[in-house]
């Protein structure tokens, strides 16, 4: 095991492992260090202390692998910046970009980062109170588009995943999970629900008469954890991981929420099932034909789709019918009374040759973690 000891405690720190080459990066306030692996070796890479004290620290809030470069940004004194790192003993920066809607302004704010292909998707707030956050496509060779204002109600994004499809690849999805305040006003609506978005890949946005660069193809659904016959829900998204098969059908989504009666829970999706209601459900509030194509259909040419279909993505992008759990869909697959924090997936082959996936748990708590065991349905727990 490495052991690292900073001067400082650290109350936020963000990691990116670089699989292709075993490396670790770990970001704090005013440093970036990479950790090879294999040999424990620590540097501290790129210029990102600037001597700035109190509140004006820089918090790296995000590493990414971007355009064949380390991506770093940070809070940098409010004035959120990114830079570009390039070399291997002795990374350095090379350029430096506005950071705003990559990078929070406070690194307590919201924020979600991912790269596909040469192009960088992120969720961050585009002012210092932390409004007007949404996500978007923000830098690469494709259009930068974002979101109609009104698709979403005071957001928290959880995670985002880009779904590989080899043998479809222009119908291939960037597909985001979040949760936002409900539009239910009734007293025994829960405040919150938990939604799954999804955009195409190829999404250019619209003409420039209608919706240029907005988002031509943004659907979402309800995605539902608990106990559907008494009502009972687990609303309050924590974290997501995705665990892709070779088939993006087989593809299964592991979401853990918890509930307003302090206790946790984890559903898992079937990423075909999710695809579906996508595909299949009527869009929410909408009475009229359904036009062709069909609202978020992924095309080559997102400028030249008519307006009745861009109508309809404008004002009813939310999908009639809720997302169950593929799993037990009656019940979650998992309940404890442990605040747990964040999840993981890991697919491992164990002595008796069959193939687990093992969900790690853990609490938000340090140094205290609960750490258990045991296997079902070809699942294990951690």
């Amino acid at each position: 095991p490495i052991q690292l000891q900073h001067p400082t405690d650290q109350n936020f720190t963000v990691l990116f492992l670089q699989d292709t080459k075993d490396v670790l990066y770990l970001g704090g306030t005013d440093f970036v260090l990479k950790i090879d692996v294999d040999s424990n070796y620590v540097m501290e890479v790129g210029i990102i202390n600037y001597s700035l004290y109190g509140p004006c620290r820089n918090v790296i809030t995000v590493i990414e692998e971007f355009q064949d470069s380390l991506f770093v940004c940070g809070t940098n004194g409010y004035k959120p910046q990114c830079w570009k790192l390039v070399g291997n003993r002795s990374s350095e920066i090379v350029e430096s970009y506005d950071g705003t809607g990559i990078s929070p302004y406070v690194y307590t704010q919201n924020r979600l980062s991912l790269t596909v292909e040469g192009d960088l998707y992120a969720a961050a707030p585009l002012e210092y109170d932390g409004s007007s956050l949404q996500f978007r496509r923000k830098a690469g060779s494709r259009t930068n588009v974002w979101m109609y204002d009104n698709w979403v109600s005071e957001p928290t994004f959880v995670a985002a995943s880009w779904v590989r499809r080899k043998e479809d690849r222009e119908n291939e999805k960037i597909y985001i999970f979040f949760r936002e305040k409900n539009s239910d006003s009734s007293p025994e609506a829960d405040p919150w629900v938990t939604r799954v978005a999804r955009v195409c890949k190829v999404d250019e946005g619209g003409s420039k008469r209608f919706f240029q660069n907005t988002w031509t193809s943004f659907l979402k659904a309800r995605l539902v954890c608990g106990y559907p016959k008494e009502s009972l829900y687990f609303n309050h998204l924590l974290d997501v991981y995705v665990l892709h098969a070779d088939n993006w059908r087989d593809s299964r989504v592991y979401a853990l929420f918890t509930s307003s009666w302090n206790s946790t829970a984890v559903c898992v999706y079937s990423m075909a099932d999710i695809d579906d209601v996508f595909e299949k459900s009527n869009f929410k509030g909408y009475e009229g034909d359904i036009p062709d194509p069909r609202p978020g259909t992924c095309v080559k040419n997102s400028r030249g789709l008519p307006y009745a279909t861009l109508n309809v993505v404008k004002d009813h992008s939310e999908m009639s019918e809720w997302l169950h759990s593929s799993i037990h869909p009656l019940a979650p697959f998992y309940v404890s009374s442990y605040n747990y924090t964040k999840l993981a997936v890991d697919r491992v082959r164990a002595a008796d040759q069959h193939t687990y996936n093992v969900l790690l748990l853990a609490t938000g708590r340090s140094p205290q973690c609960v750490f258990f065991f045991f296997c079902f349905f070809n699942s294990c727990f951690i």
